[in-house]
C-alpha cells in the first residue's frame, strides 16, 4: 500500500547545487589538487568541492582528474571488472515517461510478459554464454507485484545448467513499501536499483506526467524505505540529458550523503546512463540536455572522486570506443553481452527492438568483451563473495572506505574467471588471453599466504570444484 507523501521533502537542496555550481568558478591548480589528494586519501568529497571540480576547465586540471580517478579506482578495487547482463522480464508500464520506449502511450512497442518457461529460457540462454550476475528489468504495473518478483527471482536462482549458475540477481523495479521490500528481499536479492531518473523537480513533472512514477517524493524516498525493510544494498542513478548534466551529478552525491547521514551507509552503486534513441520516442532523438562525450567523461571521473568506496556501472548504451576509454576512469561494473528485447536471448527474431527500451551502442558478445578487457590489462569478474558472505551495507562499508576490500576483490575475480575458462565458455582467442591475465596477476601478486590460498583453490577448479571464493 502506498504511503501518503505529504509529510515527506526532498533531501535535494536545489538552490543551494545551483548556487554552488554558480559560485564555484575559477579555482586555483592548488585547490583543485588538495581536492583530488583528499579522495586518493579514500574520503568522500563534499558538496562545494565536487563544484570546483565540475567547474574546471583547464585542460591540464581535467588530465589531473582522470589520472585521479584511475589512480582511486586501483586503490580501491585493483585493476578488476565486475560482468553482468540484464534480463528484461516484461514491458507492460502504467507510466508515461516522456523519454521511454516502454511508457504507456507508446503505441509502437509490444508488450510482452515472459512466461515461467520463457523466462527460463532465457535463464539458460545467459548460463551457457557463461554469465553468473544478472540484474532483472521490470516494468511498472500492477502485474509486476512484489510476489512477482520474488517468484521470478527464485526461478533465475533455481535454474541450472552443467556447471553454471546465475548466483546473484539486483532488481531494478519500481518503489515498493516496506513490507514489498520485505518480500522481495526474502528471494535472497542483491542491489536493489532505483534511478531518480531527474532530481530537478521541475523537470521531473514535465518528463512524467501520468502514472505512479508522476510522485516525485514517493520515488526520492523509495531507496529509504528499502533500507527500513532490511536491504541494505541499493543502487541509485540519474538518466543524463533530461536535466544539466552538472546538476544531476551533484545531486547523486547529495543523494548519497542522505544515505550515508540516515542509514550510516551509502549506495553500493551509482549508475549515470545517458539518452539513447528509443522506438517510437522522438524525445530521445534529441534530448532536452544532450551530455557530449567529453561531459560524459569528465562526470564519471568527478564521480569516481567522489564517492571513492562506491561501485560505479557504465551500460551498454554507450559505444564500444567511449566505454573502453571510460572504463579507465574509475569504473567498476559493466554489462556485457546484453540484449534488452523481452526474451531476446533465447529467440533473436526480427521484431525483438520493438520490445526493448531504447537502442544499445555497444552489442559485443560476452566473449568478445572480455577478451578486450584482458587485453587492456583488466581482470573480469564474476564475484559474488561480498553478497554471499554478508560484505553488504555498513558491513562492506568497513572493508571498502579503508581499501580493504581489494584483498578479496582480484582473488574472487581470479577464480571466477577461471570458471569460466575451464567451463568452455571462452572462444580459442579469448582462452588464450584469459589464461595470460590471470598469469599476470598471480605474477604481480606478492608471495603471501592469501597467494598461496588462492592458487590451492584455483587447482581445485581445474580439479572440477566450483564456487570458492573469499
Amino acid at each position: 500500500m502506498k504511503i501518503d507523501t505529504k509529510n515527506l521533502k526532498s533531501f535535494i537542496p536545489e538552490n543551494e547545487i545551483n548556487n554552488l555550481l554558480k559560485n564555484k568558478v575559477n579555482s586555483d591548480k592548488k585547490e583543485v589538487q588538495d581536492i583530488i589528494q583528499k579522495s586518493l586519501d579514500k574520503n568522500r568529497l563534499n558538496p562545494d568541492e565536487m563544484a570546483v571540480l565540475i567547474n574546471t576547465q583547464d585542460k591540464d586540471l581535467i588530465e589531473e582528474i582522470y589520472e585521479g580517478a584511475r589512480t582511486l579506482k586501483e586503490k580501491i578495487y585493483g585493476n578488476r571488472i565486475v560482468l553482468f547482463a540484464p534480463l528484461y522480464v516484461g514491458n507492460d508500464c502504467i507510466n508515461d515517461c516522456q523519454y521511454c520506449g516502454f511508457r504507456s502511450s507508446n503505441q509502437d512497442v509490444l508488450r510482452n510478459t515472459l512466461e515461467m518457461e520463457e523466462l527460463k529460457n532465457e535463464v539458460s540462454s545467459l548460463v551457457q554464454k557463461g554469465h553468473k550476475r544478472l540484474i532483472m528489468v521490470y516494468g511498472e504495473h500492477p502485474k509486476y507485484n512484489p510476489e512477482f518478483i520474488a517468484e521470478t527471482v527464485r526461478a533465475v536462482y533455481a535454474q541450472k545448467v552443467d556447471n553454471g549458475e546465475i548466483r546473484r540477481i539486483n532488481i531494478n523495479a519500481a518503489p515498493l513499501d516496506i513490507e514489498g521490500y520485505k518480500t522481495v528481499k526474502a528471494a535472497d536479492i542483491g542491489t536493489y536499483q532505483i534511478f531518480q531518473e531527474t532530481y530537478h523537480q521541475e523537470t521531473y513533472k514535465k518528463m512524467h506526467p501520468r502514472g505512479p512514477k508522476s510522485d516525485y517524493l514517493w520515488r526520492l524516498h523509495g531507496l529509504d524505505r528499502a533500507m527500513e525493510a532490511g536491504i541494505d544494498d541499493v543502487g541509485i542513478g540519474a538518466l543524463m540529458g533530461l536535466h544539466d548534466w552538472r546538476f544531476e551529478t551533484m545531486s547523486l552525491l547529495y543523494h548519497t550523503m542522505h544515505l550515508e547521514e540516515k542509514y550510516n551507509v551509502g549506495p553500493h552503486t551509482i549508475s549515470f546512463p545517458r539518452i539513447e534513441p528509443a522506438i517510437g520516442t522522438k524525445l530521445c532523438d534529441l534530448p532536452p540536455n544532450q551530455v557530449s562525450d567529453a561531459d560524459f567523461k569528465k562526470l564519471v571521473a568527478i564521480l569516481r572522486l567522489a564517492v571513492p568506496y562506491t561501485g560505479l556501472i557504465l551500460t551498454c548504451r554507450e559505444k564500444v570506443e567511449l566505454r573502453n576509454e571510460i572504463i579507465k576512469f574509475g569504473v567498476s561494473q559493466i554489462d556485457a553481452g546484453s540484449s534488452i528485447g523481452i526474451g531476446s536471448y533465447s529467440d533473436k527474431n526480427s521484431e525483438s527492438h520493438k520490445k526493448s527500451q531504447f537502442v544499445l551502442g555497444d552489442q559485443r558478445s560476452l566473449d568478445d568483451t572480455i577478451r578486450e578487457l584482458c587485453e587492456a590489462n583488466f581482470i573480469p569478474s564474476f564475484c559474488t563473495g561480498c553478497y554471499r558472505l554478508g560484505r553488504t551495507g555498513e558491513h562492506f562499508m568497513e572493508f571498502a572506505v579503508p581499501g580493504f576490500v581489494k584483498r578479496y576483490c582480484t582473488p574472487n575475480a581470479v577464480l571466477t574467471f577461471l570458471e569460466y575458462l575451464e567451463d568452455g565458455y571462452a572462444s580459442s582467442a579469448t582462452l588464450k588471453s584469459g589464461l595470460a591475465q590471470i598469469a599476470r596477476e598471480l605474477e604481480n601478486m606478492p608471495e603471501s599466504k592469501g597467494k598461496e590460498n588462492l592458487i590451492d583453490r584455483m587447482n581445485k577448479i581445474k580439479a572440477g570444484e566450483r564456487d570458492l571464493y573469499f
